[in-house]
């Protein structure tokens, strides 16, 4: 029976025991993964190409599902989760992606609101208004709701791809490369962006290239190599 997303403080938000995950072309993309992150941590995933980090965020929104193992995230456990559950699954998560995926017909606001409606919260209209205010005000963009998304810069794009994560008040944000088309100085900002929001009781998990973020931030590093977990630490040591 699945545990409710709202568990006790103290269970991990993330855990995986020993999970493996073979693509049925025969690539192992992860072997035998044992990890927790608790809940309020920030944790960096680094790993050269074909490490298994973009598995390893799939497997955790459910996008992929494990040959072997267990993955419990939020209190949910994903290998015995139907497909019909998954929603309530990504109802509790929020995802930043490297290429921003706004929709280019609606503006800055519609884009935030739309994260709302596509999870079907039923929020009235008000409450949609309040939360998507609130969220863009976070991310410093609240003078921005009526621009199209044409007419901002990488960074305010990815700005807002924030605030879409954030506009459900999720319990973790998933961030893949989310500062991967973003000049270096926008990159520091979306990663403090992200350490405030994590500091106010959000976990945040990242996976990044940018050694010099992971060393500047000091959060904790899980590092992947050819499928496995080799490294993990904390203060930002990649050693």
């Amino acid at each position: 029976m699945e545990m409710s997303p709202a568990a006790e403080s103290d269970k991990p938000i993330i855990e995986f025991k020993g999970v493996s995950k073979t693509y049925p072309s025969g690539t192992h993309a992860l072997e035998d993964i044992n990890i927790r992150i608790n809940r309020g941590e920030f944790a960096f995933v680094v790993g050269s190409s074909g490490a298994g980090k973009s598995t390893f965020m799939k497997l955790i929104m459910r996008e992929e599902k494990a040959n072997t193992g267990t993955i419990t995230v939020n209190g949910f456990n994903l290998t015995k989760m139907p497909r019909r559950k998954v929603p309530m699954l990504r109802r509790t998560m929020g995802i930043v992606f490297q290429d921003f995926r706004l929709i280019p017909k609606m503006n800055v606001f519609d884009n935030v609101a739309f994260a709302m409606h596509v999870l079907g919260t039923n929020a009235s209209g008000r409450q949609i208004r309040k939360e998507v205010s609130s969220a863009l005000a976070k991310v410093d963009l609240g003078d921005k709701a009526r621009s199209m998304p044409n007419e901002l810069s990488g960074g305010e794009q990815q700005r807002v791809g924030l605030a879409r994560a954030l506009v459900n008040s999720p319990d973790l944000i998933i961030a893949d490369e989310p500062t991967g088309n973003v000049d270096p100085n926008m990159s520091y900002e979306i990663v403090s962006l992200l350490t405030e929001i994590n500091k106010r009781g959000t976990t945040v998990l990242m996976v990044t290239h940018d050694h010099s973020l992971v060393r500047d931030f000091k959060h904790r590093v899980i590092m992947l190599d050819s499928g496995r977990i080799v490294a993990d630490n904390a203060g930002g040591d990649m050693e």
